[in-house]
């Protein structure tokens, strides 16, 4: 069984922990200064994301009229790996676990800043992890 429900849910906790990247410190500027537009098509549950990394941040789920810079393809399985830091995401686009179409360069320029938001993220999925069981 896939850990997130359905769309809402992604939104929700990787929105969020997206969200919570806009108002930190540290990567907050990073992230606005990367002047991104990321895509994110996740399966299982089926859902969409456009992260707009310049200033302002925008996370909009669903539809967008953005045109991206990057679009990525995972499994919500996937990214929920990712932002726990137990998933290589270097290693899962050599593998063909995620697809990718544009410039990966300026996303994986990007990965090492999403380490300090990893305690976010679980931080985020607590309640959900501590129901689940």
């Amino acid at each position: 069984m896939a850990f997130f429900a359905d769309e809402n849910e992604v939104d929700k906790y990787i929105g969020g922990v997206f969200r919570a990247a806009a108002e930190h410190p540290e990567i907050g500027p990073k992230f606005r200064d990367a002047n991104v537009n990321l895509r994110v098509v996740y399966f299982d549950p089926e859902a969409n994301m456009t992260v707009q990394m310049a200033d302002p941040i925008v996370v909009t789920s669903g539809p967008s009229d953005v045109k991206p810079d990057v679009t990525l393809r995972m499994a919500g399985d996937t990214a929920d790996k990712f932002w726990r830091g137990k998933y290589n995401l270097a290693v899962g686009l050599a593998k063909g676990e995620v697809k990718a179409e544009g410039p990966v360069t300026k996303i994986l320029k990007l990965v090492p800043l999403t380490k300090p938001l990893f305690p976010i993220y679980r931080d985020l999925v607590g309640e959900k992890d501590s129901a689940t069981g």
